[in-house]
């Protein structure tokens, strides 16, 4: 397959090192700051991004970039009719908008707070410890997450993906809050809290705490190679589904989707 990279930091390097180790070409690397990314960008062009993606002879985008340039990155590349992985986070309340335009443009996207086949099994782990622990309301649920200091969105997407799947499953939970407490929580709140520091490539840990013991559910990255790869075979499997017809374009997926 023929990638194109958009943003091309340390992600955008280990998805291009994953994709060449599984025989596909990256035909072009796009960033506005890299000085080896092979096309360089002016910030906030999505003209530029999507004539570099067009030029590269592409079959799949994959974009890494950053929040702040998501939305237009999004919007200038669907039109190309290109399918497009998105691991790029900080963009949840534009989710609607864009499938919208997914619809009208008739581009296909597939989008992911977390490509790792590991957390994508830790997701469902969750759902079914949920549906468990319900059943006793002595635990309270609470939700962590850590990771390095160069993230820039706060919580993160995969924290909010775990707090949604808490809150689908536990008829008690109705509201997620991710600022501090500054006064003793509501029953139906449920927190999400998180920490930047040194390097962490993301830890995860859903607590069910009672006043006898505490059950805790951890999903701890060790490096960052889990999510590169996840996001390539996501790829494979969009571009696979799309030739064969079996899911229709012109609509935004997630990882349930497809997997």
């Amino acid at each position: 397959m023929k990638m194109t990279l958009i943003g091309y930091g340390k992600m955008g390097h280990l998805i291009a090192d994953v994709a060449k180790k599984r025989k596909h070409d990256i035909v072009a690397t796009i960033d506005v700051f890299s000085e080896d990314a092979s096309v360089r960008v002016p910030v906030g062009s999505g003209k530029a991004v999507a004539e570099a993606v067009e030029k590269s002879g592409a079959e799949c985008v994959i974009d890494f970039s950053h929040p702040s340039a998501i939305i237009e990155n999004i919007k200038a590349v669907l039109p190309t009719k290109i399918p497009m992985i998105v691991g790029t986070t900080g963009w949840n309340n534009e989710m609607t908008e864009i499938e919208k335009f997914a619809a009208s443009c008739g581009g296909t996207i597939m989008a992911s707070s977390n490509f790792s086949i590991g957390v994508n099994l830790f997701y469902k782990i969750i759902e079914e410890a949920v549906k468990l622990v319900k059943e006793f309301p002595e635990y309270d649920i609470a939700t962590w997450e850590m990771h390095h200091n160069q993230k820039a969105d706060s919580p993160s997407g995969t924290a909010l993906e775990i707090a949604k799947r808490i809150l689908s499953n536990d008829p008690v939970k109705k509201e997620i809050v991710t600022d501090a407490f500054h006064e003793k929580p509501k029953t139906e709140q449920l927190h999400v809290s998180s920490t930047r520091c040194g390097y962490t490539p993301g830890t995860h840990t859903v607590w069910f705490d009672s006043s006898a013991d505490t059950i805790e559910l951890t999903h701890r990255a060790r490096s960052r190679e889990g999510f590169a790869l996840g996001a390539v075979i996501a790829a494979e499997k969009l571009l696979t589904c799309i030739k064969n017809h079996t899911i229709p374009t012109g609509k935004l997926y997630t990882m349930k989707d497809v997997f």
